[in-house]
């Protein structure tokens, strides 16, 4: 098993009436890529800039364990910079000097971290190359498109080599190509470096997280691998029933009621039924072979849905049964 990297112990903070994270205890293992997984507000950004030292806890510690640092203690926050230094942060907002080049932008953060000149600008280099930047190299980032910003955005957490890389929600706003190449590079740093990824996205973090860590309202519910928390929802499929335009007000709770009797937790019928916009979610290990029987009871109840796809388990199932509610509300 991986040497655990940096721990959190009941990392707590709390602006006035509201606590935005309660109580965070975390490891997080060498060369991992980690997904901290929650809808907007949950308390991801807030976590992560206590995890980085940006922020100071009002109660619990974050200690990094590697080097010097796991002899030492030493926690991120206070006296912790050297260890701080090991940490690269790529914030969800795009922080870049419109007037200076891509390769100036690495070059300035890089001598920042304490580099010499030439030897920024030699990461730099290769790493505008790797992204596929290097054609930008002498361009203002100011003239770069927003795909290219982020991108940019990216190697300024790498440029000086940091042990742990803390991503806040490094596909925003990209195109679908850009997401995929930086998805891509996501996965390429995995085992090299540790990663720790936020978003909202579930499948982003099915793509690329070994693990996955679900907070929701500021506290940690589950943490496991993708496959592992997919198996929580149960094996088998979704059925997707689309209600949409129905007349009916009740639609989606009078077909609940019809499908009750063919609720069973042991696995011989539907094990769980969500509904939310109009689109009911039922659950089933046998979902294709009870899907007669399904229709045959909301036609029972005069209900006559509309469209019916069939999909495996998703992350998404799996938050909506631990929250009661849809991600990205």
């Amino acid at each position: 098993m991986a040497e655990v990297m940096l721990r959190t112990e009941g990392l707590t903070k709390r602006y006035g009436a509201l606590t935005a994270v309660k109580d965070l205890s975390l490891e997080v293992y060498q060369g991992e890529v980690l997904g901290l997984l929650g809808p907007n507000g949950a308390g991801k950004t807030t976590s992560i800039h206590m995890i980085c030292g940006l922020l100071r806890p009002d109660a619990g510690r974050v200690i990094p364990l590697w080097g010097s640092a796991k002899v030492r203690g030493v926690p991120v926050t206070g006296n912790g910079r050297d260890v701080r230094a090991r940490i690269g942060v790529c914030p969800q907002k795009i922080v870049l000097w419109d007037r200076l080049t891509c390769l100036e932008q690495l070059q300035f953060i890089g001598q920042m971290y304490g580099l010499g000149g030439q030897e920024a600008r030699r990461r730099g280099d290769r790493l505008l190359e790797e992204l596929d930047l290097a054609d930008k190299r002498n361009k203002q980032a100011r003239t770069l498109s927003g795909g290219m910003q982020r991108r940019l955005n990216l190697l300024m957490a790498l440029v000086h080599d940091p042990e742990l890389v803390v991503l806040d929600e490094p596909e925003a706003g990209l195109d679908p190509q850009s997401r995929v190449k930086v998805r891509e590079y996501i996965q390429s740093l995995a085992r090299i470096k540790t990663v720790i990824v936020t978003t909202h996205n579930m499948d982003e973090a099915d793509r690329v997280a070994d693990r996955v860590a679900i907070i929701d309202h500021g506290e940690l519910l589950v943490v496991d691998t993708p496959e592992a928390l997919k198996r929580r929802v149960g094996e088998g499929d979704a059925l997707e029933i689309d209600f949409k335009g129905v007349e009916d007000d009740q639609a989606e709770s009078r077909a609940c009621a019809a499908l009750s009797p063919l609720y069973d937790d042991a696995g011989r019928g539907i094990t769980a039924i969500d509904a939310a916009h109009g689109t009911l979610t039922v659950h089933a290990l046998n979902a294709v072979a009870i899907l007669p029987a399904i229709l045959e009871a909301l036609a029972a109840a005069g209900l006559q849905p509309g469209e019916v796809h069939l999909r495996q388990n998703t992350l998404e199932d799996v938050f909506i049964r631990l929250t009661g509610r849809r991600l990205r509300e």
